[in-house]
């Protein structure tokens, strides 16, 4: 048989091929299969940093819980302020935060006030400390001042009975606070995800053993590790698992029964596809295992029993690629999350980006501010799926989309920020 009768099948190396799904088609399949988790639980404010609200959070007080000053300066009613020129009020009292001043505020009164202070009886209005002169018990207050000013009323920030987080949202230090200042000791969060995760190969070993030619170190489960443990999963590292049929159904079959989601590296390019799809039919199902994408077309998404399963390449950068852009997103929606897409931005490139059409591509970059204080982005340089440091260098993917013939530089390219995403 010459070169020319050869029936060459679809590789990494092609940038077209017919049976890969595309990108949006790849994450409507996924979403069509996650649901959130069934499992809640009550835990204390503090240890919800970072897990998902299981249902609305409704405000039981107002905030703030009375009108108060928003400076520190003096309570009198408004009616009173001088339109012209300046008038001297008399000091009655004082109102500090935690210490409310206990008597009313009549004509030409005044009270003294902090920040936080309440609102005395009778005053309506807040001249700034800065805005006055003292003269004992005599205040004066010039011009300019306006009824109304500098004071926040009750429930000004939040209403009794309104809703101040969604179910679903992801709790991060903000609504730590927020949650705090309502009087929330205890929080009801969907529970964690449990995340089985190992690695297929032969030639992979263990940090500590030594390599023989041809053999590597397992880097992809360190990555798997930290992407997890910062999407907050309950996970279960399985280790690396040879190549090997029965091997390889064991580790499936224990890793569907405790997890709720089993994400492999390696076994799903070109040459084990086939292996990896029959094994996965006969303890559940695939739904498809090529997207056209690079890096990362090798692919494959299903179930085994109840869990979902992720069997993503077995190339480190993408290993990060496809998991940030499929598996996270999925992840999060089970965790409850309702924003589970990461921030897009479109930003001028100044350097020159390679590509040829037929998948979509996500090439590493730096976001940097330009000469006047724009926001550019520039390539990391070589883009091979190999090249672990070209992440640890970059500060974002630079997305071009499926019919991109590349960019000039000074072209306006789509760019996924890491600061929110990994």
């Amino acid at each position: 048989m010459n070169d020319q009768e050869i029936q060459a099948q679809s590789s990494c190396a092609d940038e077209y091929d017919a049976s890969s799904l595309s990108v949006p088609e790849a994450l409507i399949r996924i979403n069509r299969e996650v649901l959130p988790l069934d499992g809640h639980e009550l835990v204390a404010v503090r240890a919800s940093l970072g897990r998902v609200t299981a249902e609305d959070v409704v405000s039981p007080l107002d905030v703030p819980a009375h009108t108060n000053s928003a400076m520190d300066g003096y309570a009198c009613r408004g009616e009173d302020l001088p339109l012209e020129g300046a008038k001297t009020f008399r000091l009655v009292g004082a109102s500090f935060a935690g210490a409310p001043f206990s008597g009313s505020v009549g004509a030409d009164e005044c009270v003294r006030i902090m920040t936080g202070g309440v609102m005395p009886a009778g005053a309506d209005t807040v001249v700034m400390q800065e805005r006055v002169e003292v003269e004992g018990a005599h205040i004066r207050f010039g011009s300019g001042n306006e009824t109304g000013q500098n004071v926040r009323s009750a429930g000004e920030d939040i209403l009794k009975g309104a809703k101040v987080l969604d179910k679903g949202k992801w709790i991060s230090p903000a609504e730590l606070g927020l949650l705090a200042s309502l009087g929330f000791g205890e929080v009801k969060v969907y529970r964690r995800p449990r995340i089985a995760f190992f690695s297929t190969g032969d030639e992979l070993k263990s940090i500590g053993e030594a390599l023989r030619p041809g053999d590597i170190y397992d880097s992809n489960r360190y990555t798997l590790y930290g992407m997890l443990t910062r999407i907050g999963a309950d996970i279960v590292d399985m280790g690396v698992v040879p190549d090997r049929r029965e091997n390889l159904q064991d580790a499936f079959r224990q890793a569907s029964k405790v997890a709720d989601a089993v994400i492999t590296s390696g076994g799903v390019s070109v040459g084990e596809a086939d292996f990896v799809k029959e094994t996965l039919s006969s303890l559940g199902r695939v739904n498809f295992w090529k997207i056209a994408m690079k890096p990362g077309r090798p692919l494959a998404f299903g179930r085994l029993g109840e869990a979902l399963f992720f069997g993503l390449p077995g190339n480190p950068v993408s290993v990060m690629v496809t998991f940030y852009e499929f598996v996270q997103p999925a992840l999060r929606r089970l965790m409850g999350m309702t924003e589970v897409d990461a921030m897009m931005l479109r930003v001028p490139c100044s350097t020159r980006l390679r590509k040829k059409p037929g998948r979509v591509e996500y090439q590493r970059g730096v976001l940097f501010r330009g000469e006047k204080g724009e926001l550019c982005v520039r390539s990391t340089g070589a883009q091979g799926s190999g090249i672990l440091s070209s992440v640890s260098q970059a500060n974002c993917f630079i997305v071009l989309p499926q019919d991109s013939r590349g960019a000039e530089a000074g072209t306006v390219v789509d760019v996924q920020p890491f600061q929110g995403l990994v």
